[in-house]
């Protein structure tokens, strides 16, 4: 073993027996916030009015958690090594944020984005230092591991049907409590149910739990302590049986992979105990998932004929067990085989040969359950979840593509990128198909989207280089150095990995967790000085002191009055629910805008009010005030559809159709696959070309037209592209020829004197229901349209004259006026 120099000459206060009150204060600080955040709905930021408060409440507490940071930890900035680098790099982070808004697709999304990365800047900064000291180190990753803990069992009582306990157990400080109930808790789908937790969103909470369950593992065979080692045993059950009723494939996917990854950190004596207590706890979750997913799924369906109660004696019973033989084996056989195998551990490579082994026996496992009747011993929805993992299943061909649609974004924003929630707003233009997914399903697809190639090679650097200095100095480290560090590792590995594939960062809890295991690893970093900086420390301090405190009494005020214009807004969306006095639902909505004056959801609740106030008095000034807000905004969100849609319906309620089909026009291409937004286009187009037809304009009339069938091109091309998605992959939200859409496509191209393909289009769009007005009026037309040819349909014509025996009088108005 060579001398240990992971860690070497970090700071003294790592060997001081006494740690500063001030350091204590910061610890509970950075406690109770940890505490706090995974029932905010785990802090998602869900772009929605509703996830904003918790977001920049979190902000607030930030800052001031960086404000006693600075005066905690003042004597310990520095310049001198990589780690004080590390706390002034992190800042770059934001910085990219901060520039991407010059070419923010939203400046609404792209503003709270940037707030987001100060908190885990911040929470960086604060961290790197603080976790240096040894009890903070302690107290944080206890703090960690237990609010982690509280997480699992939370989940467990409402999937066996404690809700209303849950919801009085947190529902005085969150509220994601409603009627009484955590929202979401447990998911609904066409799967069944689901567990969430607090995140609202299985496949996260799959990742969670599974960085914990290795977190758990570790912190047994490193605990001296026989109770501390049997608590986290306890919890290993009920961990894995958690990560079964998320049904979450990637979870099930990605945790052999990190396992396997973890493991070539390890000694073989601790890989053998890794791999011993992961196939223990496995069994025994194995034997108890069938009646505990019983039971849950029967209170969720309403079915129920068991007490919950019982779920809770097979849980308990079994972690019991579990907890017992794995501190029997902790205590009595992990000292003997650490024993015999020491000679084997100082042997080159000899950590290989369990990895090596576990790739094996990870495949066998997996073309057992998945390819066997030997899935059926687990629950039938875990097991069919199981049977359906495969590279051509829909949710693996859906993000492979979102990951191809991003690269098109990309093309268009490549150096800084689109800003914050770019995604969000864009995914809709550049998507391949019709699918709904507001989320990138990435991290390194939605960072490379949001602050571009300059960003996210900033982002990756900042990343890779305390990955690679903090496995760098593992190697060479003593066992105490990489005991005291390898929870952060475990954390921020764990979760980045599965976060390749999912969009558990857009979870800020987890962010956090990301981003203190990053500062937990750049903690432990070799303290080599730097050869050619050689700055006073003084000048250090003080300049860091005054970038922090700045930005924290800045962003302070910021969070103060956003969480103020929040309130403001909800209460105007409240009231135009409760109220009908048009200034009391006003005055709340105007405050909120004097302090967000872009705010997209609270302009869509002013001009709903406004144009409300049109329609019953006719009073311009209301229009006026409503259409300048919506153009105002619009500068701001050029690809809010919500927005969009307010402005036509100003211009329809104005009496100005001309005005509503030049926005449907102008802003078709953002919503390609919208077929609402088109099939309005081509009915405003008919309707404008005939209308200028009759006026005798034959210019209008071909602009109109040309445009109409421009967009009946788009669809009709569309339809053609979805039908060579791969078999596997879902279409998404319906895209097809609607009989609207043929209607006045067809009566366009007739009226451009196109008949043989008027006749074909009309035809197409016929369905068997002919006591629909839209397939009575296409079908009439369709006759009419013969009848001029020469031609007839006796089949359509019978079937529409039994469902309107008045057709026959239209088809001959119809064929003799063209």
């Amino acid at each position: 073993m060579s001398n240990p120099v992971y860690g070497k000459s970090i700071d003294t206060s790592r060997n001081h027996e006494k740690t500063p009150a001030m350091l204590w204060l910061l610890s509970i600080g950075i406690i109770v916030f940890l505490l706090w955040s995974p029932f905010q709905a785990a802090l998602f930021n869900g772009q929605q009015l509703i996830f904003e408060r918790p977001l920049y409440w979190a902000l607030l507490a930030s800052c001031l958690l960086m404000l006693l940071g600075i005066a905690s930890l003042f004597k310990m900035f520095k310049l001198e090594d990589a780690r004080d680098g590390l706390a002034f790099a992190v800042l770059l982070i934001p910085l990219t944020f901060v520039l991407s808004l010059i070419s923010a697709a939203s400046s609404y999304y792209a503003l709270n984005q940037v707030l987001i990365q100060c908190i885990y800047a911040f929470l960086f900064i604060i961290s790197i230092y603080l976790l240096r000291d040894r009890k903070a180190n302690r107290i944080i990753e206890t703090a960690i591991i237990t609010v982690a803990y509280i997480i699992v069992m939370f989940g467990l009582l409402n999937w066996l049907g404690q809700t209303k306990f849950t919801g009085a157990l947190v529902g005085w400080f969150t509220k994601t409590v409603v009627n009484g109930q955590y929202v979401q808790a447990v998911w609904i789908d066409a799967n069944g149910p689901r567990l969430a937790s607090v995140f609202q969103y299985p496949n996260t909470y799959a990742a969670f739990l599974m960085a914990f369950f290795f977190v758990s593992v570790f912190a047994i065979t490193r605990s001296k302590k026989g109770y501390a080692q049997a608590i986290h045993a306890f919890m290993l059950v009920p961990m894995i049986v958690s990560l079964l009723l998320t049904l979450s494939r990637g979870g099930l996917v990605f945790l052999p992979i990190v396992f396997i990854v973890l493991l070539l950190f390890l000694k073989p004596a601790q890989q053998l105990l890794w791999a011993c207590y992961s196939l223990i706890s496995g069994i025994a979750a194995l034997v108890i998932s069938k009646p505990v997913t019983n039971i849950g799924q029967q209170f969720y369906q309403g079915t129920n004929t068991e007490p919950p109660v019982k779920g809770w004696i097979y849980v308990l019973a079994a972690s019991a067990i579990v907890a017992v033989i794995i501190w029997l084996i902790q205590s009595y056989v992990a000292p003997r085989l650490e024993s015999a195998l020491d000679k084997w551990s100082r042997r080159k490579l000899s950590n290989l040969w369990l990895p090596l082994g576990s790739v094996v026996v990870v495949g066998v496992l997996a073309a057992l359950f998945i390819g066997t009747s030997l899935r059926h011993i687990l629950p039938g929805n875990i097991g069919e979840r199981l049977e359906t993992i495969n590279l051509k299943q829909h949710s693996v061909l859906e993000r492979f593509t979102f990951y191809k649609d991003a690269l098109k974004v990309v093309k268009d924003y490549p150096v800084i990128g689109a800003g914050g929630g770019a995604w969000a707003s864009l995914y809709e233009k550049y998507q391949n198909n019709p699918y709904s997914s507001r989320q990138a399903h990435s991290f390194l697809a939605q960072y490379l989207v949001e602050i571009g190639i300059l960003g996210f090679i900033i982002f990756m650097a900042f990343i890779l280089y305390i990955f690679y200095k903090y496995i760098r100095g593992y190697i060479q480290s003593d066992k105490e150095k990489r005991d005291s560090y390898f929870v952060y590792f475990i954390l921020a590995l764990s979760l980045l990995i599965h976060s390749t594939m999912d969009f558990n960062l857009s979870f800020v809890f987890i962010g956090m967790l990301v981003f203190l295991g990053l500062a937990g690893m750049a903690a432990s970093m070799e303290a080599k000085p730097f050869a050619k900086i050689n700055i006073k420390a003084n000048t250090v301090r003080a300049s860091l002191s005054i970038v922090l405190g700045i930005a924290s009494i800045v962003l302070l005020v910021v969070a103060g009055r956003f969480i103020q214009a929040n309130s403001d807004i909800l209460k105007g969306q409240e009231l135009m629910r409760s109220s009908t006095n048009y200034k009391e639902i006003k005055e709340p909505i105007d405050k909120g805008l004097s302090i967000r004056g872009s705010h997209p959801d609270a302009a869509i609740f002013e001009t709903s009010l406004l144009l409300t106030a049109y329609r019953q008095t006719q009073n311009e000034e209301f229009y006026t005030e409503a259409h300048n807000l919506i153009t105002k905004v619009l500068k701001k969100e050029p690809y809010n559809k919500d927005l969009y849609k307010q402005l036509i319906s100003a211009y329809e309620l104005k009496g100005e159709p001309a005005q509503a089909y030049q926005v449907l026009a102008d802003n078709a291409d953002k919503y390609a696959w919208d077929i609402e937004w088109y099939e309005k286009l081509i009915s405003q187009s008919y309707d404008l070309g005939y209308q200028a037809l009759g006026q005798g304009d034959s210019a209008k009339k071909e602009a109109y037209f040309k445009t109409g069938l421009a967009a009946y091109e788009h669809v009709v091309k569309g339809v053609a592209h979805i039908a060579t998605l791969p078999p596997g992959q879902l279409q998404g939200r319906p895209f097809s020829l609607t009989p609207t859409i043929a209607l006045n496509s067809g009566r366009m191209q007739f009226l451009n004197g196109d008949t043989k393909q008027a006749i074909s289009t009309l035809k197409q769009g016929l369905t068997q229901d002919f006591s629909e007005a839209t397939n009575q009026e296409l079908a009439t037309w369709y006759l009419a349209i013969l009848k001029k040819t020469g031609s007839s349909d006796q089949t359509i014509y019978d079937q529409l004259i039994a469902a309107s025996p008045t057709a026959k009088e239209q088809i001959e108005r119809i064929a003799q006026i063209f």
